[in-house]
């Protein structure tokens, strides 16, 4: 059934009362051209906080003609300005609905915007599997059809090359240039990141980091786990943490941490015979 109000579509009003600024508005601007939007990442997976980004995708017809675009434009800088940090959390991409429904086409640029940012730009962010994954298995409909009649089943196959490859590609970034990570907000993001992709290739499914954190402390080498519960308790405040440089020895068994599972995630592959 099509939800047409996302009144409660979280467990903070005040996040609710920006989404529907949101919702509202992007309808009054795109009119026909508009086909659904919905939250993903944390709070479709469930491991949100009062700091969390609020990860959307908006559903369209097709192309946005320049005059929508001009005002979409508008429409997020006033969102921005709102008087509610929220609405300065707001991360997300417009994909036009054929798109969306082929899994192969990951990769194209689309409008998107991202956390902190009152402009549309262009960019693939938002267009790849794991996303769709997420979206057709618990998006949460702030207005239009459920997700899942608008997105082709993901084979777990297709899931696990793909957060393979993500672990190896993101992987080989964070080791070639350390210097671009080294603050406390990265450092923690990176450890629970991993702990999450480890989980999910092993799973074939996407979780929450929370439980990816859980599973790496129980299955992957003990000595990782004070580690992680440090990463879990430097989530809060990120704006005040990616301005802080990381512990240095934190740091560095951070870097150990990401070939660590690089290493335990091309073990599996091969002994499952996933490619990347």
């Amino acid at each position: 059934m099509e939800n047409m109000n996302p009144t409660s579509s979280t467990l903070y009003p005040e996040l609710n009362a920006v989404l529907r600024e949101l919702v509202s508005g992007v309808r009054r601007v795109l009119g026909d051209n508009f086909v659904a939007a919905f939250l993903q990442g944390s709070f479709a997976v469930g491991d949100f906080d009062e700091h969390s980004d609020v990860d959307f995708v908006i559903v369209i017809g097709g192309v946005i003609p320049d005059a929508q675009l001009r005002n979409l434009r508008s429409m997020h800088e006033r969102i921005f300005d709102l008087d509610s940090e929220w609405a300065r959390h707001l991360e997300g991409s417009y994909f036009p609905v054929a798109v969306l429904r082929d899994y192969t086409q990951t990769g194209r640029e689309l409008w998107y915007l991202d956390n902190g940012s009152r402009a549309l730009v262009r960019s693939n962010h938002c267009n790849n599997v794991a996303v769709r994954w997420i979206l057709r298995e618990k998006g949460v409909v702030l207005a239009g059809p459920e997700p899942s009649t608008l997105i082709d089943p993901i084979p777990v196959a297709v899931l696990r090359r793909a957060i393979l490859t993500s672990i190896n590609e993101s992987g080989r970034e964070i080791l070639a240039h350390p210097e671009r990570y080294n603050n406390r907000f990265y450092q923690s993001f990176i450890v629970l990141h991993y702990c999450r992709k480890l989980h999910d290739l092993r799973a074939g499914t996407v979780g929450s980091k929370r439980s990816g954190a859980e599973w790496v402390k129980r299955n992957l080498d003990q000595s990782w786990a004070s580690l992680i519960d440090r990463a879990w308790s430097g989530r809060p405040n990120p704006a005040y943490s990616i301005r802080q440089p990381a512990d240095n020895a934190d740091f560095e068994r951070t870097l150990q941490f990401v070939r660590q599972v690089m290493d335990a995630a091309n073990a599996f592959a091969e002994a499952e015979g996933i490619l990347s």
